[in-house]
C-alpha cells in the first residue's frame, strides 16, 4: 500500500507547522544522531528516501555531496523542497519508495528519515536498497521505535486521572501488522515490526550491521523544553547504519 498522507490538505498544514515551530522530535533528537553516523560527504552519491521538506538533501550538497537525489511521494512535499532548498547537485523526483527505479551501484549513500514504518513490504525495500548501492557503500535509516509501534492501535501513554502520563504500554508486540493512529488526520497506516525481524531481514539480503541507535534528548534541551523528558522513558526512535560488503 502506497499511503501518501503527507499530500492530504490538513495533514500538510499541521505537518509543516509542527517542523517550522520545532515542536517535532526530528530536529532536535533524530536528525542530530542520525547525522553523527554519516561518512564523509565529499565526493559521494546519495538518495534521500522520504526527503520531505528537503533539508537533508542540502546538507549533504553543501557538505560536499557530487549528487545528492530527494525522493518523496508527495507533490506538496517535493514543491516545497525545490523551493527551499535550491542547488545544482540536487535533483528531486515525486516518487514512492515502492516505485523508485536505478541501476545497480548508483549510489555511495542511502538514507531514509522516518519512512520505513510506512511501507508494507520492509524485505522488497531493503532488497532493492542494497542492489543500488555500490559496493561498500551505506544505507543508514531511522523509524519509529518497535516499543511506539506495538500498540494496536496505536493511542499514546497511558493516563491517571489528573491526565498525567503514567506509563507506555507496550502490547501485541509480537504480532506484526498493519497500525492505525490519529496524527493530524484519522486513519494514518503504520507496520509494526519485531526488533529481530529489522535487523535480521537487513542481515539476510546481505547487509552488515554496523550501529544502532535508540536516541535520548541531551540534557541541554530539557532546560528549555522540560517536556521533552518524557522521551528517554521510552525510545521514540531507532536508527541503523549497515553496510554492503
Amino acid at each position: 500500500m502506497k499511503q501518501n498522507i503527507y499530500d492530504n490538505p490538513q495533514f500538510f498544514k499541521g505537518y509543516i507547522k509542527l517542523r517550522e515551530t520545532n515542536n517535532g522530535l526530528n530536529d532536535i533528537l533524530e536528525q542530530p544522531v542520525l547525522r553523527t553516523l554519516l561518512p564523509r560527504l565529499e565526493g559521494l552519491k546519495v538518495l534521500d528516501i522520504g526527503c520531505g521538506m528537503g533539508q537533508f538533501t542540502l546538507y549533504c550538497a553543501q557538505q560536499g555531496a557530487t549528487k545528492v537525489i530527494g525522493a518523496d511521494i508527495s507533490n506538496k512535499m517535493i514543491e516545497f523542497a525545490k523551493k527551499h532548498n535550491d542547488n545544482n547537485k540536487i535533483e528531486f523526483i515525486c516518487c514512492a519508495v515502492e516505485d523508485l527505479s536505478f541501476k545497480n551501484e548508483s549510489f555511495n549513500l542511502v538514507v531514509s528519515s522516518l519512512v520505513l514504518h510506512y511501507v508494507k513490504n520492509y524485505r522488497e525495500i531493503i532488497s532493492k536498497i542494497y542492489k543500488i548501492l555500490d559496493v561498500g557503500g551505506i544505507f543508514i535509516f531511522s523509524m519509529e521505535h518497535p516499543v511506539v509501534t506495538s500498540q494496536n492501535p496505536m493511542q499514546g501513554w497511558i493516563l491517571d486521572e489528573q491526565g498525567k502520563k503514567t506509563y507506555w504500554p507496550v502490547d501485541y508486540y509480537s504480532k506484526e501488522s498493519e497500525r492505525k493512529q490519529s496524527w493530524f488526520i484519522d486513519g494514518v497506516i503504520k507496520y509494526h515490526r519485531k526488533m529481530e525481524t529489522i535487523i535480521n531481514e537487513l542481515i539476510e539480503v546481505g547487509f552488515q550491521i554496523e550501529c544502532i541507535k535508540e536516541p535520548e534528548v541531551i540534557s541541554e534541551f530539557l532546560v528549555e523544553r522540560p517536556e521533552l523528558e518524557e522521551h528517554s522513558r521510552r525510545p521514540p526512535f531507532l536508527i541503523v547504519k549497515c553496510i554492503k560488503k
